[in-house]
């Protein structure tokens, strides 16, 4: 069953743009590197795409705001682990120039929405 049929009942992680757009990347990621014969490259990637989302989650389910912080910079991290990763899978062949750069152009996007997430919390 796909998320966009599950609603959150009330306000949550799953509001946040920047949470929608690296849970959709994660999807396209795995989707991806599926077939991929090189497991210890697909389990490496996939992992760190699911670690984005799954911070940011992590973080927004903490009490404390400077805890939530320190979540989305790991998710940050893992944007640019994954980033690293798919600029390695285009020089290996396993992706297209085509499909790495829009996997980049969206991994700076959440980079960019992470990095001013994480501004505006400041104290």
């Amino acid at each position: 069953m796909a998320t966009q049929h599950l609603r959150p009942v009330s306000k949550s992680f799953e509001d946040l743009e920047v949470w929608q757009k690296s849970k959709h990347l994660c999807v396209e990621v795995c989707k991806k590197f599926k077939a991929s014969a090189d497991r210890a490259f697909r389990d490496q990637v996939t992992r760190a795409a699911l670690s984005i989302p799954s911070n940011i989650a992590e973080g927004a389910e903490r009490t404390p705001k400077p805890e939530f912080r320190q979540f989305l910079g790991y998710a940050k991290g893992s944007a640019g682990e994954v980033r690293t990763q798919i600029i390695v899978a285009v020089d290996l062949g396993y992706l297209t120039i085509e499909e790495g750069q829009i996997l980049r152009r969206q991994l700076e996007t959440i980079s960019r929405m992470l990095f001013g997430l994480i501004r505006s919390m400041k104290e």
